[in-house]
């Protein structure tokens, strides 16, 4: 739908740097969880066993599911989770580390078990995306990391898969890289793409996760030529007759004239940035199909969201680019994930569930297990959660996938098998849960009987 470029397999990571090179992830995370680390290293309870999972309590403004994203990229920083000399002389210089805690910052490695939804997979509230089971000294200080890359990710995908069903099946482009954080710009790219979105802009997501890349141009451009005709005229001895024109720098009818008698009938499409996109479609359409450009398609531009793209449906369109409302999660810009703890180990080892009890914020205890069970139809109908591991019953599918297994990373996989996966888990919903407006999550979560 616009200029791509892309070297390899669409999904195909080339580094798992992440932006962190060799400074480690370590100092990703809250001083109040070296406090907890410091103070338990002191009574004893650091080495105890401990399972904390990852939740969503509610859905944001009254969506109907959510989108699981972020697993790859925390498995990438949690392997690099270390703690460099440079890091431990900063928490021994602000007095935020003891001896003791520098000297298990100084050694930390991850070594116990992670279990997660699969990346591109839906969620509701009360589903334990993550599961995490180690020592409390080694889990307790993930908190922020897993916290900060869930909620992010969570969101824009959440965000990015409504678009893509407000869409219909045209593609749509991640543009958003201007409207946020260099690094969230990534992440936004890779979780967009996951939920749908067919490129990104933004070249670092296509070094670093395979997305694949595609760009047109700006009104700058136009406006450096001395013409729109003489800017035209570069851009598609540049790049072919396969480009995309920008056509609202001046006036739109006069652009589209000018971008066909340059390129001739076989112009690959025009961009529209502005103006009342759904009139000014459907004029151009009606101009290029009478110039003989009947196969140049429209993509549109210009703060579009899922609701801006749902009243576009039945004009003339072939694509869409969305920014700012895709990177800021279309106005939910963070997933409402927590990270608590639910069990721990008593005196004599057993596993004991845990549980937060205060007013409005209620956590539920025990290590939970998730199937999503099916009605006769092969429609979802109901989250189950149990602090039992089922045993071929309770009929469904079994959502948590093991991550990392004794401290070894377990869990990764292609792009574009999350794609795939986000595509099947939207089908296994009923059809009220791809519905735009506000309403209760899809399916219902159902806590067995003996899970609270």
């Amino acid at each position: 739908m616009t200029d791509q470029a892309d070297s390899r397999e669409p999904g195909q990571p080339r580094s798992r740097q992440n932006g962190f090179a060799d400074a480690g992830t370590g100092l990703l995370t809250d001083h109040y969880e070296l406090t907890m680390l410091r103070a338990a290293l002191g009574s004893g309870a650091a080495h105890r066993r401990a399972v904390f999972e990852m939740f969503a309590r509610h859905l944001p403004n009254g969506r109907r599911y959510g989108v699981v994203a972020g697993t790859g990229r925390l498995l990438d920083a949690l392997e690099q989770f270390r703690f460099g000399e440079a890091d431990l002389e900063f928490l021994e210089r602000a007095k935020i580390a003891d001896a003791p805690t520098l000297e298990f910052l100084r050694s930390y490695r991850f070594g116990g078990d992670i279990w997660g939804y699969a990346e591109g997979d839906c969620y509701f509230p009360g589903s334990p995306i993550l599961v995490i089971d180690g020592i409390f000294a080694e889990a307790v200080i993930l908190e922020t990391l897993a916290l900060s890359i869930y909620n992010h990710d969570c969101a824009i995908a959440s965000a990015a898969s409504r678009m893509v069903t407000a869409a219909t099946g045209r593609p749509l482009v991640e543009m958003g890289s201007r409207r946020t954080h260099e690094r969230s710009a990534i992440a936004s790219a890779r979780a967009a793409y996951i939920a749908g979105f067919t490129t990104t802009s933004n070249l670092r997501a296509g070094y670093e996760y395979g997305v694949p890349t595609s760009g047109t141009s700006a009104h700058a451009f136009t406006l450096v030529h001395d013409d729109e005709r003489e800017a035209f005229k570069a851009q598609l001895a540049a790049l072919g007759t396969g480009t995309t024109l920008l056509v609202d720098t001046f006036d739109v009818p006069a652009a589209v004239s000018h971008a066909v008698e340059v390129a001739g009938p076989t112009l690959g499409a025009i961009r529209i940035d502005s103006g009342d996109l759904a009139i000014v479609a459907r004029e151009a359409r009606a101009q290029l199909d009478a110039l003989g450009a009947g196969k140049t398609r429209i993509i549109l531009t210009g703060d579009l969201d899922e609701y801006s793209i749902a009243a576009l449906a039945a004009e003339p369109v072939d694509g869409y680019g969305v920014g700012t409302s895709l990177v800021t999660g279309s106005g939910a810009p963070t997933a409402a994930l927590v990270y608590k703890l639910v069990a721990r180990a008593d005196g004599q080892g057993e596993l004991r569930p845990v549980a937060k009890r205060s007013v409005g914020k209620p956590s539920r205890g025990g290590r939970k297990w998730a199937v999503r069970q099916f009605d006769q139809a092969a429609s979802a109908m109901r989250e189950l959660i149990t602090t039992f591991e089922p045993q071929g019953e309770p009929a469904g599918r079994h959502l948590l996938q093991p991550l990392v297994r004794r401290g070894e990373i377990v869990g990764r996989e292609p792009l574009a098998t999350a794609r795939a996966r986000h595509r099947a888990a939207l089908t296994e919903l009923p059809a009220h849960a791809r519905q735009l407006s506000r309403g209760y999550p899809a399916i219902a979560t159902v806590f067995a009987p003996d899970s609270d």
